[in-house]
């Protein structure tokens, strides 16, 4: 019994000098990003804190506080607490510091300098003649069931109007259970990787999706994060970045050596990169340079914010070539300091940050997705056969019919018995809430048609509403693949309610060549159409479900179209259009044009076109379903050209047109974007004013503010009055920046654009040619600024734009435009 006592009086004794592991991770206050490497001391012990802000140490007394230094930063004195074993620790800004540049060390700028130099050398696309190799990549949403709590919870609802109801929320409980038997998605494919003189392609050699027969296609071109490290600009989520070792990264960011390290028996520089200003949530991680030829031998990327991604690059050494060749890739997103839900393939995917213990009521905050490739069969410096070198990505058929032996070659864990459960429910999942067939629907919506047996119904043609026609009500559709492959008929009928007249037009196509997708068509319609509009034939169609501009227009002229035309891409990142039209035009308002001392109120134009839009910087994949714009990059260009052809089919007027627009699109990876619209025109010879240039107006002559309130157009100048100006030659400048989403509550989330329009014109003739119409002209130019809140609620948004310069009304209220938007998500 003595001996029990004395072990009793060891145990307590041992217990109160016993030592608790604590671990702490420090974080910005404001941003939330950690900070790398901070300065921490217990206990008269000082050490640093790793890259991701993140330590351990042995508390033996809860009284002795753990001070944080960073350069920047106030310090920050935290008492650990009894059973506490995690802690986080938030610096504060001090602005005072911070207004100083923090600059990198001599030693380590010179390390990057060096392998600024020498990229070329290390960088297999550009050191190696030719290389080629195969790669298994796997893609899966997933959650880790260990962290996702069972508890049901009790939540309250709240509605627009009334007290909150309280309900009984399962959703913990029943995503636990789904996520311990399986993953939320999967897929997997193997490519084929061509490199040769500067050339490079990917051809799918294998590739299936969970829950698809056929996979979507636009998902085997998406580009989450760029192949090389050494690319620039670095891709992240398909979102330009400055590649931390370009020529001008040494301008936004810090580098710190942090050690040496032995990697493959070689040693490395270990340096830790940020961003020179470290509240922003730009590009931060860790490059292993090669101390002898300076070559990245292992990195990893990291940023936070609206969503929080990690990307790992490894390479292994080829001996023979002296290079650093890929080994593995591997990319995990998760959500960020975001409010909003990231979306894919048509399905709404919440991801969770992994810096804070967030309570949640949302079980899939839990959610993240990761991509790992691994090359194999890996050939370099020998004989490299790229077929159809300007396809990027090639798709051919027998890529799509893997059976599973196939792909039991590439099983890596064994242990994931979640994997094989993932392709068999969702595949039977698909079945029931037909996935795929809402994919293949979304296909054809976005572009304005809904499927019905062998017809595509056009849904802009139901229903439209314009001051001269009143209300139109129609019905168009076009033949699909159903019928035939070959051919295609597009057809369409409108009645308008107040001029009440019948507009009709038809086109059959006929498909010269499927690899090129060169279609010749002929067509003939009698409809209306507005006066001195300029509609680009290239331009990709885009479902809207209503056009708002008409809807305030008066002018318009009946137009009698016969045309023959061809479209193709035949060109490398180009669509072209050419063909020849007559038009028997009647002006529908008081109009007469005088040339050539003859009066016309209706007249014959017979004129040939030919147009293109080419995408200089946008990829393409082939695939059976025919090419595809899988990587969408800015800026594109449109010109078209219109000239008319004297003495044939009774053409009245002898002009030129030449139009031009470039658009550029600039993402950011906080969720805001920019973008700019230049467009011009030029007419030369004998224009009547259906033909001229009045640079989309979208105002009213009406007196009061209110009594003007429309719909606002996407591109339209809001302020300029419908017949305002005419011109025959202008140019326009449009500037826009759009905000992230503003939460106000109750599914209130307004968006904010802020825009700026500029526009310049002349008319060299005469108004004398252009009886029965007054309008000015633009020499003096035309200005509007003004800020759009769209997607306030169920889609509609409030607009308002100023007018002001030279062309500024007198009264005041005269320039001000109050608009109503609308934008419609249609969730794919």
């Amino acid at each position: 019994m003595k001996y029990f006592w004395l072990f009793l009086c060891f145990f307590i004794t041992t217990s109160s000098i016993a030592q608790t592991k604590i671990k702490g991770q420090v974080i910005d206050f404001d941003s939330k990003v950690p900070i790398a490497f901070a300065s921490v001391s217990y206990d008269n012990k000082k050490f640093n804190a790793d890259w991701e802000g993140k330590f351990t140490i042995d508390v033996k007394d809860i009284k002795i506080p753990v001070r944080v230094n960073f350069k920047g930063y106030y310090e920050k004195t935290v008492y650990p607490e009894n059973g506490i074993k995690n802690i986080t620790i938030k610096l504060v800004t001090d602005l005072n510091e911070k207004k100083a540049e923090i600059h990198t060390d001599t030693e380590v700028n010179n390390i990057i300098k060096k392998v600024i130099e020498n990229r070329k050398l290390n960088d297999p696309e550009k050191r190696l003649e030719s290389f080629q190799y195969k790669n298994y990549e796997y893609a899966q949403v997933t959650a880790n069931p260990d962290s996702i709590s069972s508890k049901i919870d009790t939540i309250y609802k709240k509605s627009f109007f009334g007290k909150p109801t309280m309900k009984l929320d399962s959703t913990n409980y029943k995503f636990k259970k789904f996520s311990e038997k399986q993953h939320l998605y999967q897929t997997e494919k193997v490519n084929l990787i061509q490199h040769h003189q500067k050339k490079s392609k990917e051809t799918i050699l294998a590739t299936r999706m969970a829950g698809f027969e056929q996979p979507i296609y636009e998902y085997l071109g998406l580009k989450l994060i760029s192949y090389s490290a050494y690319e620039n600009p670095f891709e992240i989520l398909e979102i330009p970045v400055q590649n931390p070792i370009s020529n001008f990264g040494r301008r936004l960011y810090n580098y710190k050596l942090v050690d040496t390290v032995k990697i493959d028996g070689r040693s490395a520089y270990r340096i830790y990169f940020e961003p020179k200003k470290l509240n922003t949530n730009r590009l931060r991680g860790l490059l292993y340079i090669d101390t002898q030829n300076y070559a990245i031998s292992q990195a990893y990327f990291r940023i936070y914010g609206v969503v929080n991604i990690n990307a790992t690059y490894t390479f292994d050494y080829k001996k023979e070539h002296a290079i650093w060749f890929p080994k593995n890739r591997k990319f995990k997103v998760s959500k960020g300091n975001n409010h909003e839900d990231i979306k894919i393939l048509g399905g709404t995917i919440k991801f969770s940050s992994s810096l804070e213990e967030i309570k949640s009521n949302n079980a899939t905050d839990h959610a993240f997705v990761v991509i790992e490739s691994t090359p194999f069969d890996i050939e370099i410096n020998k004989k490299v056969d790229i077929s159809k070198p300007r396809v990027k990505i090639d798709i051919p058929e027998s890529s799509l019919k893997r059976d599973n032996e196939y792909w039991n070659a590439f099983k890596k864990d064994t242990l994931d018995k979640r994997k094989l459960r993932t392709y068999t429910s969702i595949d039977s999942l698909s079945l029931s809430e037909k996935i795929e067939h809402k994919v293949f629907l979304g296909r054809k919506i976005i572009n304005g048609y809904f499927p019905i047996s062998i017809f595509d119904i056009d849904l802009r043609s139901i229903v439209k509403y314009n001051n001269f026609e009143g209300f139109r009500l129609g019905l168009g559709a076009i033949t699909n693949s159903k019928l035939s492959e070959k051919y295609k008929v597009a057809f369409y009928g409108a009645f308008g309610l107040k001029d009440e007249e019948f507009k009709f037009g038809i086109t059959p196509s006929y498909l010269a060549d499927k690899k090129t997708e060169t279609w010749v068509s002929a067509s003939y319609s009698d409809d209306i159409s507005e006066i001195a509009q300029t509609n680009f034939v290239t331009d990709s169609r885009r479902f809207k479900i209503y056009d708002p501009r008409p809807i305030n227009i008066s002018t318009f002229y009946n137009n009698k179209l016969s045309s023959i035309f061809v479209e193709s891409k035949i060109l490398p990142k180009t669509s072209s259009y050419f063909g020849i039209s007559n038009n028997q035009i009647q002006p529908l308002f008081d109009y007469t044009f005088v040339n050539d001392n003859k009066i016309y109120t209706e007249y014959s134009i017979t004129a040939a076109q030919l147009a293109f839009q080419w995408n200089p910087f946008s990829n393409y994949m082939q695939t059976p379903m025919g090419k595809i714009e899988y990587e969408k990059r800015h800026p594109k260009f449109s010109l078209q050209l219109t000239q008319t052809l004297p003495n044939i089919l009774d053409n009245d007027f002898t002009f030129t047109k030449i139009d031009f627009k470039t658009y550029y699109e600039l993402p950011y990876l906080s969720g805001q974007k920019s973008s700019i619209l230049l467009q011009t025109g030029i007419a030369f010879g004998d224009v009547p004013i259906t033909h001229l240039y009045s640079i989309v107006p979208n105002n009213l002559n009406r007196d009061a503010i209110l009594q003007r309130i429309t719909f606002a157009g996407k591109n339209s100048f809001e302020t300029m009055y419908f017949n305002e100006f005419f011109s025959n030659r202008y140019a326009s400048l449009q500037l826009k920046h759009t905000f992230n989403k503003v939460r106000l509550g109750y599914k209130i989330n307004p968006e904010f654009t802020v825009v700026t329009r500029m526009a310049v014109g002349s008319n060299n003739e005469s108004n004398q040619q252009h009886l029965g119409i007054n309008y000015k002209t633009l020499e003096d130019g035309f200005f509007e600024s003004g800020v759009e809140c769209n997607k306030i609620f169920k889609g509609f948004g409030l607009v308002a734009f100023y007018r002001y310069g030279p062309n500024q009304l007198p009264n005041f209220d005269d320039n001000i435009a109050i608009k109503v938007s609308y934008y419609l998500d249609l969730g794919f």
